[in-house]
């Protein structure tokens, strides 16, 4: 980020030179490196299992709960927070909404994968709010932004800019990732795809959201040095949400796996709301997909706008608070009674009805002997 600004800053020709090199309504720059970070995480997806778990009664539940968690609180919980951290800055708390409503595609994989949550069941839900995007985008940010934003000014965006938008940053990676697989399967084998493909591309995510970063910044430096102190202000209203979000989503998949235990749903019930899923939930209802806040805002107001200073601002937080939370995931992931992650005598004495007292005799000798 701090290398973006620079270049922004320093390098005066480098927004017109963005500006002009676009693939359709989107800057190329930004797009290739969007590609190149979503192709390797893309690719680890299991698809050939994923008719298995489609129909199940676990992915509704969570397909539920994140259309839930995305589509009605998100968006409420970001109005909120710029209303009453923003009510002076109009202009800006146009584009911090913005950012609320544009539900997460693409950094989500990357945090998912980052925090070792479920990358199969990620795909599904990134897939999902990637269809309901193109369709709510649009009649959201009218509602929310002319309505209830008190933006002072109309906005009118298109379906069609969204879905080219989506369809770049989502699509083409996604093709890309499932041909990759389908290939490899077919002609190599499954051995050859985890063992020496998959390592081989994996550091490109990384790589792809690095160089992401810096295009993004090298494209507002300018503006956001010349504007820091709304760029401070704009920072408080996204750092709370970026960690209510993510915070409550966590903390609920694991009170309803609490629950599921205590009720004694059986191990299917309990395994619906472990750790794995958390993270996906939490991940996807704390992140935002600022690439194409960003595009619009610049369609719609410019690429100088404050409306576009404000969207650019989402990732200069999002990057190093979702960074931070995958840590804290981590962490949580220790420390916390899971469904199966209590500790490995707990866990066979309450899955497999043995206890200390009285060993498993197909794993001791004829004198109680460990073998």
């Amino acid at each position: 980020m701090i290398i973006g600004v620079i270049i922004g800053e320093f390098a005066p020709g480098v927004q017109p030179a963005f500006d002009t090199a676009r693939f359709a309504s989107v800057s190329a720059p930004i797009a290739v490196g969007l590609i190149v970070m979503m192709w390797p995480i893309l690719t680890k997806v299991q698809y050939e299992a994923l008719p298995r778990i489609l129909l199940t009664r676990t992915m509704l539940t969570h397909v539920l709960l994140s259309m839930a968690l995305n589509w009605v609180v998100a968006p409420f919980v970001m109005l909120a927070f710029a209303w009453a951290t923003l009510p002076d800055l109009p202009t800006y708390r146009t584009g911090v909404i913005m950012v609320g409503l544009a539900r997460c595609i693409a950094m989500v994989m990357v945090w998912n994968q980052l925090a070792k949550g479920d990358t199969n069941y990620c795909a599904v839900l990134v897939v999902l709010n990637s269809v309901l995007q193109i369709a709510l985008y649009s009649p959201y940010a009218v509602w929310f932004v002319n309505i209830m934003g008190g933006a002072g000014s109309t906005i009118h965006i298109s379906y069609g800019n969204v879905a080219i938008s989506v369809l770049i940053y989502l699509g083409i990676p996604l093709g890309a990732g499932l041909l990759t697989r389908a290939f490899l399967l077919y002609f190599t084998s499954h051995h050859f795809l985890t063992t020496r493909f998959l390592p081989i591309i994996s550091p490109l995510a990384p790589l792809g959201l690095l160089y992401t970063v810096i295009v993004l910044f090298a494209y507002q430096g300018h503006h956001i040095l010349h504007n820091i102190g709304p760029v401070f202000r704009v920072m408080v209203p996204l750092v709370l949400y970026f960690t209510v979000m993510w915070a409550g989503a966590f903390a609920l998949v694991w009170w309803l796996g609490r629950r599921a235990r205590v009720n004694e749903r059986g191990q299917a019930g309990i395994e619906r709301w472990g750790y794995e899923m958390a993270v996906v939930q939490s991940f996807t209802a704390g992140s935002n997909n600022f690439e194409l806040a960003i595009a619009v805002s610049i369609a719609v107001y410019g690429v100088g706008s404050d409306q576009a200073l404000a969207a650019t601002i989402g990732p200069l937080v999002e990057v190093p608070v979702l960074l931070t939370l995958t840590w804290v995931a981590l962490y949580l992931g220790r420390a916390l009674t899971w469904n199966r992650e209590e500790t490995g005598e707990q866990k066979d004495v309450e899955n497999r009805g043995i206890t200390e007292t009285s060993p498993d005799p197909e794993k001791t000798g004829k004198d109680g002997q460990d073998l």
